[in-house]
């Protein structure tokens, strides 16, 4: 059965400079790099392999509605314990990186309930990173 698969998530997407993504994703996201070349590099992505090619990055336009605000589309993130996402907060606001969302509660008290916070790296590509108390309730409804 399919639902019991157990798979890492793969993504690749562009960026203009291999050595400011790995600035970036290295050391202010705290990911390990691996394998690479001139045009990509392949970095641990919180346990899942995400790949940055040179090239132009994908429009994005705050188009997608969620609670009170317009976030950033396409975007790819991140889900966390609380406690990570807390301290993955800090570490962001330590490197100087500004929000497009500040940190904050989404879904008080509801199904759901999280804390979430959207940035752009270097090259304009939208990320969120989710914070939850309890990771069973990612889905909840």
């Amino acid at each position: 059965m399919l639902a019991l698969m157990r798979s890492l998530f793969h993504f690749a997407f562009n960026v203009t400079d291999l050595n400011i993504a790995r600035q970036f994703y290295g050391e202010v996201l705290g990911c390990q790099e691996g394998r690479s070349t001139d045009t990509w590099v392949d970095f641990d992505f919180y346990d899942h392999q995400i790949s940055l090619h040179l090239g132009e990055p994908f429009p994005t336009a705050a188009t997608g509605h969620v609670g009170e605000h317009l976030v950033p589309m396409p975007h790819f993130g991140l889900i966390l314990q609380l406690a990570d996402w807390q301290a993955m907060a800090e570490r962001l606001k330590a490197a100087g990186v500004g929000f497009v969302i500040e940190p904050h509660l989404r879904f008080a008290g509801e199904p759901g309930e999280q804390w979430t916070m959207f940035f752009l790296d270097p090259f304009g590509n939208p990320m969120e990173v989710k914070g939850f108390a309890d990771l069973t309730t990612v889905y909840a409804s």
